[in-house]
């Protein structure tokens, strides 16, 4: 017997929706101009690409010393997208 195509559990733009918000609401606890904060998503052929821009003087505060504060993010971001089965990336923009 062969199985069908399988039906996600979530809706899409649910989870990019929701993985926006994470990102966001990481970023602006992060920053000194939390009303700078802005995260695009988009959906590309292998994943959702998040695109994290803030204010020049916050680009330091979100990477942190040696992009430790980066890679806790998409640690966080990755462990997500991945009880939905999805691929998610985080750009940090300057």
């Amino acid at each position: 017997m062969e199985a069908g195509p399988s039906i996600p559990s979530q809706d899409t733009m649910g989870d990019a929706k929701a993985l926006k918000e994470l990102v966001e609401r990481m970023a602006m606890a992060l920053v000194d101009s939390p009303d700078q904060v802005t995260v695009d998503a988009t959906e590309e052929d292998t994943a959702m690409v998040l695109r994290l821009r803030v204010a020049p003087s916050d680009v330091g505060r979100v990477i942190g010393k040696q992009g430790r504060t980066a890679k806790a993010m998409r640690t966080v971001l990755h462990a997500i997208a991945a009880r939905s089965k999805r691929r998610a990336v985080l750009e940090i923009l300057e």
